[in-house]
């Protein structure tokens, strides 16, 4: 009785305090959180989100998209592309310094694509260059790109972050000191990073697009997800990703519509059960299938997600182009999981679980700490596939151990989620030449057919020819399950209310960060 009591008291002074307004100490900065710490911030090593937002606030690309997914002029203000489309000329702005006040060139250029394409380099993003024959400076400010053939992709890939040549030149970038202290040309550069605590960025005075409104962007490492929204709350950080709970009990509340704009809208990307296919627990794809069939997706979009998702049927999802609606998901059927499963000789032992030739059908999911969506799904994951006579162990691991183990290929089963390129191009992630260290195809997925479809999309520039490919590709990958495909969620963030500019468009709401503001009247910040 005492303890109802108290959570109840608990309850009454959180609702209390709601009503305050969050108490900013430093409002014209723009602080959030990350769940875990970044790792490598140069471009061609930030493959994991929490390095990528960072780096991508201090560099810039040649390209990137505007708020419609159109392609636009970065550091290039204008290209030119052959009729046959092997060869592209950028025109880069002229005057554009890097933050230590030295000029871009295009020698930078050229620097980042030898870098990029270096084995030397352990880069997931080399393979946007492979079909590149040669890039030259034409003079300090125009930059010529020769392919081999014609490669759909191209203007998408030139937004990969530009190096200083300057600084890194002869130098190991792998383990260059620039990887914590970046020198970019973007809006904001390096001021501060204390390794689990936080990373602060100061705003580029010089940056060609103006000035960006805020002093500081703030990065706070929180990894537990209610903390982070006490802090949201009650002013300690400024906007969040809400989690389906977050978004249910409190992010349509009066009292918290009142402090906080909430946006959701689709993400561009899904969440898996990613395996390693040289495990012979997985190799053959029937035991992925029938795994495909003992879960029950939309239980786990209604129990984890509270109906704020879709299910994923493979690699694309249902907002990309390239997305086939043709193909069908693995039903829910746990009869014909058992099935498959007995087909294959495993029977049930005396506890229930699945057994052959003396091993027990068992098998362990890594889960990065700081997911609780993840961790939830796992946890009924585990039940579902218990009902089927398999025995899953989840492990949850702090996120960089998380990610040496899946880059070193040292896992049986991972759960992961992928935001994708708005290009539908998966060389990266499924292609089997890609599955060395660090590289994007740690499952060791192998098809010849997809490698050629693949191969054959990206040499296409007619979309609707690639479609026809992307769409064969979709029913292959469904086909063998490397992921088991789980859903689509929901993107849900909410931002301090006091934050202004900020205009949801097909590309979300980050495209135009650097030109949103805050009112110097406070009576004008929740209004």
């Amino acid at each position: 009785m005492i303890k109802k009591y108290g959570i109840l008291v608990l309850l009454f002074l959180f609702i209390f305090a709601c009503e305050k307004a969050p108490e900013i100490k430093e409002p014209f900065c723009l602080t959030g959180a990350s769940s875990a710490d970044a790792k490598r911030l140069l471009p061609l090593f930030a493959s994991d989100s929490a390095s990528a937002d960072i780096s991508g606030r201090i560099f810039n690309g040649l390209t990137k998209y505007d708020k419609n997914l159109n392609i636009v002029g970065d550091l290039a203000e204008r290209w030119s592309i052959s009729k046959d489309g092997k060869e592209i000329v950028f025109y880069l702005r002229k005057g554009i310094k890097w933050h230590d006040g030295i000029e871009l060139t295009a020698d930078d250029v050229v620097f980042t694509y030898k870098s990029i394409t270096d084995p030397k380099n352990p880069t997931p993003y080399s393979s946007n260059y492979g079909p590149v024959r040669e890039v030259k400076a034409i003079d300090k400010y125009t930059v010529k790109v020769v392919y081999e053939k014609p490669f759909a992709p191209a203007l998408e890939s030139w937004g990969m972050g530009i190096l200083p040549k300057h600084l890194l030149e002869g130098s190991e970038l792998f383990n260059s000191p620039l990887n914590r202290n970046p020198i970019g040309t973007g809006p904001y550069k390096m001021k501060e990073w204390i390794t689990g605590q936080r990373v602060i960025l100061e705003r580029n005075e010089n940056y060609y697009e103006g000035v960006p409104f805020f002093e500081k962007i703030i990065t706070r490492i929180i990894p537990d997800p209610s903390t982070m929204f006490l802090e949201l709350r009650f002013g300690g950080i400024d906007f969040m990703a809400l989690n389906p709970a977050q978004y249910k009990y409190y992010g349509e509340k009066p009292y918290f519509r009142k402090y906080f704009n909430v946006y959701r809208y689709p993400s561009f990307g899904y969440t898996y059960i990613g395996y390693n296919l040289k495990d012979p627990l997985f190799s053959d794809k029937r035991i992925r299938q029938a795994i495909a069939h003992a879960i029950n997706k939309k239980e786990i979009i209604e129990g984890v997600l509270l109906g704020f998702g879709t299910p994923c049927t493979g690699p694309f999802p249902p907002s990309s182009w390239a997305f086939n609606p043709n193909v069908k998901d693995f039903e829910y059927n746990s009869e014909k999981a058992r099935n498959i499963l007995y087909e294959l000789g495993w029977k049930p032992d005396s506890d229930g679980i699945l057994i052959k030739d003396g091993k027990r059908f068992s098998f362990v999911l890594l889960v990065n700490q700081g997911n609780e969506a993840r961790l939830k799904t796992a946890q009924i994951i585990k039940e579902q596939l218990r009902n089927v006579g398999i025995e899953l162990n989840i492990r949850v691991l702090e996120w960089q151990s998380f990610l040496e183990l899946v880059t070193k290929r040292q896992f049986q089963a991972v759960l992961l989620g992928w935001s994708l390129s708005r290009d539908p191009d998966l060389y990266d992630i499924f292609h089997s030449s890609k599955t060395k260290p660090g590289e994007f195809n740690f499952v060791g997925y192998s098809n010849k057919e997809v490698d050629h479809l693949i191969e054959k999309a990206r040499e296409t520039l007619d979309r609707e020819k690639r479609k026809k490919y992307y769409w064969r590709i979709h029913e292959l990958i469904t086909e063998d399950q490397p992921y088991t495909f789980l859903y689509v969620p929901d993107t849900i963030i909410a931002v301090n209310k006091r934050i202004k500019g900020i205009e949801p468009a097909p590309a979300g709401i980050w495209y135009n960060y650097i030109f949103w503001y805050v009112p110097k009247n406070r009576l004008d910040w929740y209004n």
